[in-house]
């Protein structure tokens, strides 16, 4: 007997768009996103496809990475990025011709940025979602949605909250992809016990948390987490596999620590001279990534080698062979055990796939080159597991969250408690306006209630709590959270008082703009 394998890619970002500015620095989490992890994975799934590597993967999309995706001015902006580092590279090949070693990784950069553009032109059609829906409607992708805006579930003040981030993500989902999604992303996989009665409403069949959220299941499952749990609806739940986690997953035995592949941090936007690239950092002088890293991770000290591509890109076909080399031993022990094929469940953040690890790309297809090999393991979407093992234990899953120490304090602790108050009284004052003003044909009221709606569910990102956690873009995500706020409050003042202020309005439309078609009455 066999098993099968699920690569599960959670793919997001918090909603960043700033038109007032020609250049906003947290606009490029999306730049660097798509030409670092989106392009370089879709690129490789194309190669997959045209050397006849079957491969199967299952992709969340969230609704705001699917809006800005969307976005013509984020897009065009994505272009004179990608234009930008096609003009640094050929800087650099020409400022690194006296050093042969580091000459070599220069014209590296320089033919990936080209390539990147051709395909984001030609085959995209400059559209990466072009690229999500031609392999969903070939069937290796599943493309799953998430919360609405990424919002945390569990601390929602209840249902009516719950239901709205569900309802508009399914909604937004149809109209990216032209079908309702089957699955969902919990965001932070954070689940509470009664949610898969609101998922259940809204169609989803299934959804996804961390390891202890099914082993700690009562009853106990009988499987763990190497087959999916049915909730009490019958909506499923799959565990994440601890041991295919860790390989990649952790600084220190992890694949992508190893001292072959490109170092992080080593960046020319902060080693090179002030002047010299000033064109390609921040207009205020501020030192940012290029994407231009010659080093690579070499060992713990502060001394780095010059990067070798063809040595890394080696190392990702070795690693690769070893991670499936573990999956066979964990299906051969597990079928000694289980009368069904294991299931072996391994999710991760997509943005870890190029960005943090550059080699990433290139091990996953190279997984799916070892599996095409391997008889004993076939790689499965969830609707394909469930349709060959429709029959699944019923438990009550644990409430858990994949966040540090598992639970739900990473976005409820003393640094960011105080952004609760708020969004509890907005969902409340939501609910209320929605119904007394559910059937208003004025112009102004229902475009402002329908603002005031996109800005009560940006706020709800649970990105910014998480940022506050880390201490990571601290002043930006308490910025962004309270600009929400006032914004909100703003409107309603607005509303209550009939004070038509249509140039505000139209200033948070064009700026905040996520999802055009949202309706307010989804609070009512």
């Amino acid at each position: 007997m066999s098993g099968c394998w699920m690569l599960v890619l959670h793919s997001h970002l918090p909603f960043v768009k700033h038109p007032e500015f020609d250049y906003f620095l947290e606009e490029h989490w999306l730049y660097e996103a798509i030409s670092e992890t989106y392009l370089p994975l879709l690129m490789n799934m194309k190669k997959l496809e045209e050397e006849g590597v079957p491969f199967r993967i299952t992709v969340s999309v969230t609704p705001p990475l699917a809006d800005m995706l969307s976005d013509t001015m984020l897009m065009q902006r994505f272009e004179k990025y990608l234009d930008r580092l096609i003009e640094l590279a050929n800087k650099e090949k020409e400022r690194t011709a006296h050093d042969r070693t580091q000459n070599r990784v220069a014209w590296m950069y320089l033919e990936r940025f080209e390539r990147l553009k051709e395909f984001y032109t030609g085959f995209l059609g400059r559209s990466v979602l072009n690229g999500y829906r031609y392999f969903m409607n070939k069937g290796s992708l599943e493309i799953i949605t998430c919360g609405f805006t990424h919002g945390f579930l569990p601390l929602m003040n209840g249902d009516n909250a719950v239901r709205a981030q569900i309802e508009l993500a399914v909604k937004s989902h149809e109209k990216k992809f032209g079908t309702p999604p089957k699955g969902i992303w919990l965001p932070e996989c954070a689940y509470y016990a009664g949610l898969e009665k609101i998922l259940s409403d809204y169609g989803i069949r299934y959804f996804f948390v961390d390891t202890h959220g099914v082993l700690y299941s009562k009853p106990r499952p009988r499987y763990g987490v190497y087959a999916p749990v049915y909730t009490s609806n019958g909506v499923a739940a799959f565990g994440r596999d601890y041991y295919s986690s860790k390989q990649v997953w952790s600084s220190k035995e992890g694949y992508p620590g190893d001292t072959c592949y490109r170092d992080f941090y080593r960046d020319i936007g902060y080693d090179l001279d002030a002047e010299y690239i000033a064109p390609y950092i921040s207009p205020d002088g501020t030192r940012v990534f290029t994407g231009m890293k010659y080093h690579k991770i070499t060992g713990s000290s502060e001394h780095k080698e010059i990067y070798e591509p063809e040595a890394a890109k080696s190392k990702t076909a070795e690693h690769a062979a070893h991670f499936v080399a573990e999956r066979e031993k964990q299906i051969k022990e597990l079928n000694g055990v289980m009368d069904r094929k294991p299931l072996v469940v391994s999710p991760y953040d997509a943005e870890l796939f190029g960005h943090w690890w550059f080699e990433g790309p290139d091990f996953l297809a190279n997984v799916f080159r070892e599996i095409d090999k391997n008889p004993e393991i076939t790689a499965v979407t969830p609707m394909e597991y469930l349709a060959e093992f429709p029959t699944n234990q019923m438990v009550e899953v644990n409430p858990s969250s994949w966040g540090d120490k598992g639970y739900y304090d990473v976005w409820l602790n003393n640094g960011n408690e105080w952004i609760y108050r708020h969004l509890h009284f907005m969902a409340d004052a939501m609910v209320s306006l929605a119904r007394k003003h559910s059937s208003t044909k004025e112009d102004f009221i229902n475009r402002a209630l329908n603002q005031m709606t996109r800005e009560l569910f940006l706020a709800q990102s649970s990105d910014w709590a998480f940022l506050m956690t880390t201490e990571t873009a601290t002043e930006y995500s308490t910025r962004r959270t309270k600009e929400h706020i006032h914004n909100f409050l703003r409107l309603r003042e607005l509303v209550d008082n009939r004070d038509f202020d249509y140039d505000f309005l139209t200033k948070l439309e064009t700026k905040n703009s996520i999802f055009p078609e949202i309706d307010f009455r989804v609070y009512a």
